[in-house]
């Protein structure tokens, strides 16, 4: 695993060293300053000479090597947190990540009013199985990162998306009322139905249907999902690649 110590990380780790060596320094010179009367000038000098470098020479260069290790380990920590919420194929959160995070946001909507309303849309890519049959299973990986970098490229900085199928996306929209929802889901099917994928024998054409939900009140995720899943239904029925939303009663 690539462990990247940043300059800011970096600076971090060598002000901590040099902050906790100097209270260490500071220990010394205090437990040591109780025998300092009783010294003559050169006595003095030499004391405090050896309160100063013992620690600066033994416990500097081990409180660096400690700090720059803590740091490697919350790095790689980190990233491991990253990895484990991560599709390995999409980048974008798995499902078990994405329903943690909106399964979070809506609890913590229980306690605070503000944060009772949202959108939840799920998006999924149609005839996604003829691309596989067609053109294969490697063709139809490239067309899932398609599909999920023109999702990104579509949200704000504070929504939420994630693969919660096989060619399924979820994407949550904190504070989002109807309107808008419909113009971020119109957004993204648009600019994947003007992608053209190329394949091995030519051109292929994709498209996403949509299914949302918009909710004002306290909900839970099963019930948004539930409830955006058959809006997505009824889009593939009338004919894929379109919209279907609905409002949750209050």
């Amino acid at each position: 695993m690539k462990i990247d110590l940043s300059p800011t990380g970096s600076a971090r780790v060598y002000l901590g060293t040099v902050a906790i060596t100097a209270v260490c320094i500071a220990i010394s010179l205090f437990v040591d300053s109780f025998n300092f009367e009783n010294l003559d000038a050169q006595e003095l000098r030499r004391s405090v000479t050896v309160d100063i470098l013992l620690p600066l020479c033994l416990a500097g260069p081990l409180l660096f090597l400690l700090l720059r290790k803590v740091q490697q380990l919350a790095i790689s920590h980190r990233e491991l947190s990253v990895i484990a919420s991560t599709d390995s194929l999409t980048a974008v959160l798995n499902r078990g990540a994405f329903t943690l995070l909106v399964e979070s946001y809506l609890q913590e909507a229980t306690q605070q009013t503000a944060l009772r309303s949202g959108s939840l849309l799920v998006i999924d890519a149609d005839h996604f199985k003829t691309i596989n049959d067609r053109f294969g299973h490697q063709a139809g990986d490239k067309a899932l990162k398609i599909i999920a970098s023109t999702i990104r490229g579509a949200l704000r900085k504070a929504d939420i998306v994630g693969r919660i199928g096989g060619e399924e996306f979820g994407v949550f929209l904190p504070g989002a009322l109807e309107g808008e929802a419909v113009e971020v889901a119109e957004r993204i099917r648009k600019a994947i139905d003007e992608t053209i994928f190329p394949a091995l024998n030519g051109g292929c054409e994709l498209s996403v249907s949509v299914g949302g939900v918009t909710f004002g009140r306290n909900v839970s995720y099963d019930e948004l999902f539930s409830l955006a899943d058959e809006r997505l239904y009824e889009a593939k029925a009338r004919g894929r690649n379109r919209i279907r939303m609905t409002q949750l009663a209050a």
